[in-house]
């Protein structure tokens, strides 16, 4: 008992002695969350600008799909023409095209934040990441659109007065109809949805390809007595191998439009994209037996892309069954398709209109089918389910007129915008250069010199006699057929 005023005091002591470390520990807590909170950001910002390399790495799947569906003479010029998409796309959308797509709160465009100067102007972006980051991410998808509208002018379109298109179509008409949705715009006050851009990217890019494509007009011997005449791409394994490099950057195009890695799960968006991708193939190769009794490897490649394309709107709002089936559609599409647009007498080399065009509206109204409520709270983005989950036909309304909406502007813009130039600068090359090839009438180099001119070294010289082949590919030294020496 005479121990127990010693214990008071012994216990009175160490909580004096505690209290300074408790008061230390509460002062650390908003110390450790900010830390917290910095984590968050810096995970957030390098999967944003991650995703946003793998988007741009799709500059080099273009390029291989365009360079393999063109001749042989023209493989110089589509690449120049995609460096050139690349730095309009960049330039013209840091000076006002993210501006009009992602500054203020008006409802048909932008109207702050020119320069991308300050980051208390762009409400879509109020929040996480570093407006710069946001910035990159959005900029590669334009040059991703502007890829697509070049694609149906393969061999024939004049460079200045395509590059003057790009100017305008990177800095204004791609970014108004981003701001309707993306933006905080009109269309997304109406809970339109558009996850990663089937309309706002793809669909918009096709649209202008079709408008660029109907006033150039088809390449030379394209049509011949009413009919159209195959003009095959100078290398198939490089137009393939371009849509591999597209499936790639497509993990990125999708799964980086989360704009977060913690607390987003961008991998199910992935999951639902690669499923989709590989049912478009599938069904693309289905179609192509139903149509030309042969698997056409093209119609493969442009069923995988489609698919990527239908995808894309929808990736975060429907189950992977329902990714299954939308990428089946485009791909079985894809085949029927691409020969009705030829009976259309257009022109279109690598299949724009139906891959990158039908396919995105298919994709966007599909979520008025399939999105489900689950997914829809979890990306924070409005809308209800589709009408397969029982929420009626009111998301596949908005879904519709969001797209007539996209449709009407996109094509009419391009379209007169295409005229102009037309009846001004120009907008195709003459009858001579193109016969002679855009590498050398445009650019005076040759994609492949060796194909066309003499060059120095490019043959071996100075071969032994018995090495040198022959006319027939067989060795000049040996007996002939008749038994005397050569």
């Amino acid at each position: 008992m005479r121990l127990r005023p010693l214990r008071l005091a012994a216990l009175a002591l160490i909580a004096l002695l505690a209290m300074p470390a408790l008061a230390l520990a509460q002062d650390e807590e908003p110390g450790i969350a900010e830390q917290i909170d910095s984590l968050v950001v810096a995970t957030d910002s390098i999967w944003v600008v991650v995703a946003a390399v793998l988007v741009l790495f799709m500059q080099a799947g273009f390029g291989m799909l365009e360079v393999g569906l063109s001749r042989m003479k023209n493989a110089g010029a589509v690449m120049a023409k995609i460096f050139i998409n690349l730095g309009i796309a960049m330039v013209m959308f840091w000076s006002i095209g993210f501006a009009i797509a992602f500054g203020g709160d008006g409802d048909f465009m932008g109207t702050t934040g020119w320069f991308l100067e300050t980051d208390d102007v762009f409400p879509a972006y109020s929040g996480g990441i570093p407006i710069e980051a946001d910035f990159l991410f959005q900029s590669v998808f334009v040059a991703v659109s502007l890829a697509i509208v070049f694609g149906s002018m393969l061999d024939r379109v004049k460079t200045a007065g395509y590059v003057i298109f790009a100017i305008v179509y990177a800095g204004l008409i791609y970014p108004i109809v981003a701001h309707w949705t993306w933006g905080g715009g009109w269309l997304g006050q109406d809970d339109f949805l558009d996850f990663a851009g089937s309309s706002i990217v793809h669909l918009q890019g096709a649209l202008a390809a079709l408008a660029g494509a109907i006033i150039l007009g088809p390449r030379i011997g394209k049509f011949r007595n009413g009919k159209a005449v195959p003009i095959p791409g100078h290398s198939m394994p490089l137009a393939l191998l371009g849509a591999l490099i597209l499936l790639v950057g497509w993990q990125g195009f999708n799964g980086g439009s989360t704009l977060a890695a913690v607390g987003a799960n961008f991998a199910d968006v992935i999951v639902n994209t690669n499923l989709a991708a590989g049912s478009g193939a599938l069904g693309a190769a289905v179609g192509s037996l139903i149509m030309f009794r042969t698997l056409d490897v093209s119609q493969i490649g442009n069923g995988l892309i489609a698919a990527l394309v239908a995808i894309t709107a929808p990736c975060a709002f429907v189950d992977p069954w329902a990714a299954v089936l939308i990428g089946a559609v485009a791909g079985l599409a894809v085949p029927p398709l691409v020969i009705g647009v030829e009976k259309l007498r257009l022109d279109d080399p690598i299949g724009a209109v139906p891959v990158h065009g039908i396919s995105g509206i298919w994709g966007t109204v599909a979520i008025g089918f399939f999105a489900v409520e689950g997914r829809l709270e979890a990306a924070g983005l409005g809308g209800t389910p589709g009408i397969f989950y029982g929420g009626g036909a009111d998301q596949l309304w908005v879904q519709v007129y969001g797209v007539l909406a996209t449709v009407g502007f996109t094509f009419t813009a391009s379209f007169a915008l295409f005229m102009l130039i037309k009846y001004t600068v120009g907008l195709r090359v003459t009858e001579e250069q193109e016969l002679r090839g855009l590498d050398i009438s445009e650019h005076g180099m040759f994609g492949y010199p060796e194909r066309f001119i003499e060059v120095p070294g490019a043959e071996p010289e100075d071969l032994p006699r018995s090495a040198a082949p022959s006319p027939s590919g067989a060795s000049v030294s040996g007996s002939s057929s008749s038994g005397g020496q050569s």
